[in-house]
């Protein structure tokens, strides 16, 4: 675990200072510099840009990382890089084709309830390429086993930029127009400058030879078109079904709370990125008893870290929307819900990257289908009942069950499961600290109340954490941190 470990504190670091940025665009610069319906606007073209992107990818980001370990020649490896950077334009350039003829007909289609969409048809496509472009330039530093500076292009860049475009709105130097073009702008700048990384790692050297195995990168690459990406898609589904069913101001409300019960992922996707490639390897050299103490060990340390963001959100959450607009404290109940699937989704560990290198790769498909078809009917069923409520409801059952299948397949399959007493002791000082600290509120300002309380159940769980020994690796970490204070 010492690269992951290194390379995922690095990455966490990247992210939370990325996600500290966005918490400022979205909960304060969007919210006061921009009307609820362009701030919709906006959150409705990048999460359509974002169901998108697996299509524009081709599963390119994750078929890159399945197979490159096992090219064991120049040729065959220069080739197989070639049809990684080809293969999305089957996909792309008919999308584009479809968009030139129909685009009337799909603009109007998407625009029914909101006529505000119906002219960033095309701002929607181009951001899709750039995004889908950025993880396949991503993934190529990755399978050299870099992830930093791709992590911080993924999780600072666009946000700092966004952040300086909206001060621009608010300065009367750009409209809100421009403004959302600067937007689809700052994702293409993103792309060719991982592009620019991607190459200084490892240029590519154009082969057109055969390859040996294209008939299994091909049906990987298909199959994985719907399935690899699930987990970002599900939570812009709800957004786009949001902007179907009711006024676009309340994707705008619905994505703060969003965005404050995703800070909760931020280890799983700092730790993910180095746990692909790992665990690709070991699953390509049979090495089984190292991919059975990755599956366990990321489990529980992901369970740690990111239970303390769920009880610090939770526990802060009423002071946190003191703070905001009250026409964007309605979702209260979005941000609990989403937070524990999230949670739920860091206990998985590394089971994501196990199934998607596996030869059971075929089965996340099914579990994807499932998945879409599943949040697609609840959202039909639970938003026009309760709103943004219903939305955050569909998406925790679809996420509970998709992830729950995943579990039950790995551990049949390859007779594996991350827990062990260890987790159920963590979930149980969870629960212990959550029920302990919820109704204790200072009578201060709600910054200083959210730091007091936030530092108190910080050095009680992580003392605790320390002194039960939960876990080796976080121990670990904690020696060296209290060594160097």
């Amino acid at each position: 675990m010492g690269i992951v470990i290194k390379q995922s504190f690095k990455n966490t670091l990247s992210t939370y200072i990325g996600f500290g940025i966005g918490a400022i665009n979205a909960l304060f610069l969007y919210t006061n510099f921009l009307t609820d319906d362009y701030y919709g606007l906006v959150a409705f073209v990048l999460s359509a840009a974002n169901i998108m992107l697996p299509f524009m990818a081709f599963g390119v980001q994750n078929a890159l990382i399945k197979f490159y370990s096992t090219f064991k020649t120049k040729n065959s490896l220069n080739s197989f890089l070639t049809l990684m950077l080809f293969l999305p334009l089957v996909f792309i350039i008919p999308t584009g084709l479809i968009g030139v003829f129909g685009y009337d007909f799909i603009a109007s289609l998407l625009s029914d309830k909101n006529p505000l969409v119906y002219d960033y048809l095309w701002h929607i496509y181009i951001t899709a390429i750039a995004m889908a472009y950025f993880e396949i330039f991503f993934a190529w530093s990755k399978v050299q086993m870099k992830t930093v500076f791709g992590n911080i292009m993924r999780e600072i860049f666009h946000r700092f930029c966004i952040m300086i475009l909206l001060c621009s709105v608010y300065m009367n130097w750009i409209t809100v127009e421009a403004f959302i073009t600067g937007v689809v702008a700052v994702y293409v700048i993103r792309m060719l400058i991982m592009k620019i990384y991607a190459y200084v790692l490892k240029f590519p050297v154009i082969k057109f030879n055969k390859i040996e195995n294209t008939s299994s990168i091909l049906k990987y690459s298909f199959l994985i078109i719907i399935a690899g990406s699930i987990a970002m898609v599900i939570l812009d589904l709800d957004k786009f079904m949001i902007g179907q069913y009711l006024e676009i101001e309340n994707v705008a409300y619905y994505s703060v709370a969003i965005f404050i019960a995703t800070v909760i992922s931020v280890p799983q996707r700092s730790m993910h990125q180095i746990m692909m490639p790992i665990t690709a390897k070991f699953l390509n050299d049979n090495r089984k008893e190292e991919l059975l103490s990755l599956y366990q060990k990321s489990s529980l340390s992901l369970l740690i870290i990111s239970g303390l963001i769920f009880l610090l959100i939770v526990l802060n959450i009423n002071m946190l929307y003191q703070l905001l607009p009250e026409k964007f404290t309605g979702g209260l109940f979005v941000v609990f819900i989403v937070g524990l699937a999230k949670l739920y989704d860091n206990m998985m560990g590394n089971n994501n990257a196990i199934l998607f290198n596996s030869d059971y790769y075929r089965v996340v498909l099914f579990f994807g289908v499932l998945l879409a078809i599943l949040a697609v009917i609840l959202n039909m069923i639970f938003i026009p009942l309760y709103g943004i409520n219903g939305s955050a409801l569909a998406t925790f059952m679809a996420i509970v069950i998709y992830n729950t299948l995943k579990l039950v397949f790995v551990k049949l399959k390859l007779n594996m499961q991350p827990f062990g007493l260890a987790t159920f002791k963590v979930l149980l000082l969870l629960v212990v600290l959550g029920f302990g600290f919820y109704y204790i509120e200072f009578p201060f300002h709600p910054i200083i109340n959210i730091a007091i309380k936030s530092i108190l159940v910080s050095l009680i769980y992580l003392v605790a954490v320390y002194k039960f020994s939960l876990s080796e690796d976080i121990n670990e970490q904690l020696k060296k941190y209290l060594h160097f204070l």
